[in-house]
């Protein structure tokens, strides 16, 4: 079974090379795909010299900086082009998504359609090095989350997961509206309307060494609040009865 993993990136020239690396060190049936954002520190150079030296790596350029969530749809159709890819995982490239999980996603997705990496699996808190203010949003995000959107998630807001192809296909399918950090609550709520099936694992996030996180709050908790109540009123088709 053969693995695409889209990761988005904006100024990330100082861990690129290594992520990719610790990922193929793996040894796994794995793909991936970069897609970069028109990176003023040259990302985008350092990706396509990475790609032209290991054909497990593309690289996608996007003029400019549009947000997270036009990224991981850009990079999903990307990836449903690759007839033999069955499996499409989201995955920072900073290393606050640690590679070793890798396996155990492929290994809960045998019986799932999706399977979200929880920082929060069974309300134990598995986040290391983040600031108190951070911690305390991104907790009352997924309160907020479950409450309202009905989420029966340990950690609706997680940006490490893996899909079937065909939960992309459908996810697709339904024009997700969202961007930035919504588009996981948007993503999510569509999967659960569409009937497709969750499964989660434990993870341990790790907050970046270097560079500086792109998630500003104040518009973040607008984002996740707005998308909550638009989804609800929004059609899916092609569920699974």
């Amino acid at each position: 079974m053969s693995t695409l993993i889209v990761m988005p990136t904006y100024n990330e020239c100082n861990c690129l090379e290594n992520i990719l690396r610790a990922i193929l060190a793996l040894g796994l049936d794995i793909k991936i795909l970069i897609v970069d954002d028109n990176s003023p520190d040259g990302t985008g150079r350092i990706a396509d010299a990475l790609a032209r030296s290991d054909n497990h790596i593309s690289v996608l350029h996007r003029p400019k900086k549009e947000g997270l969530g036009k990224a991981y749809l850009e990079g999903f159709r990307r990836a449903l082009e690759d007839k033999d890819v069955d499996y499409i995982m989201e995955m920072d490239a900073d290393f606050s998504h640690d590679p070793k999980y890798i396996p155990k996603f492929l290994e809960a997705i045998s019986d799932c359609d999706i399977v979200i990496g929880s920082r929060f699996y069974k309300g134990r808190i598995s986040i290391v090095n983040w600031p108190l203010s951070r911690l305390i949003l991104s907790y009352g995000a997924r309160i907020y989350v479950r409450l309202f959107a009905g989420l029966g998630l340990s950690d609706p807001t997680s940006g490490f997961k893996c899909f079937r192809r065909r939960a992309v296909e459908m996810i697709l399918n339904n024009g997700i509206i969202s961007n930035g950090y919504a588009f996981q609550i948007e993503v999510n709520y569509a999967c659960k309307k569409l009937g497709l099936k969750f499964g989660e694992i434990p993870i341990i996030f790790y907050n970046r060494d270097i560079g500086t996180s792109k998630m500003g709050a104040l518009r973040t908790v607008i984002d996740a609040m707005a998308i909550v109540w638009l989804v609800k009123f929004k059609r899916f088709t092609g569920s699974i009865k």
